[in-house]
């Protein structure tokens, strides 16, 4: 296996559905502009509370993208 160096950035996605929708929305959003992501790594969870019930999710991850050759 070849070594690999990796870059990492941070994103956060939201979505009224729940978590799993921010995160998969963050990163279609990120690919459309970046290439080679191999990972991404949860760092905070939030929300926005409306009417005393979630209004939408936030979620901030850190994404690993290889570097090109």
């Amino acid at each position: 296996m070849p070594d690999h160096v990796y870059k990492s950035i941070e994103i956060t996605g939201s979505s009224t559905v729940g978590v799993e929708d921010a995160i998969t929305k963050a990163i279609a959003k990120a690919s459309k502009s970046l290439h080679n992501l191999r990972w991404f790594q949860v760092s905070e969870v939030r929300g926005n509370i409306e009417g005393g019930r979630v209004g939408y999710w936030q979620v901030t991850m850190k994404v690993g993208f290889t570097l090109d050759d």
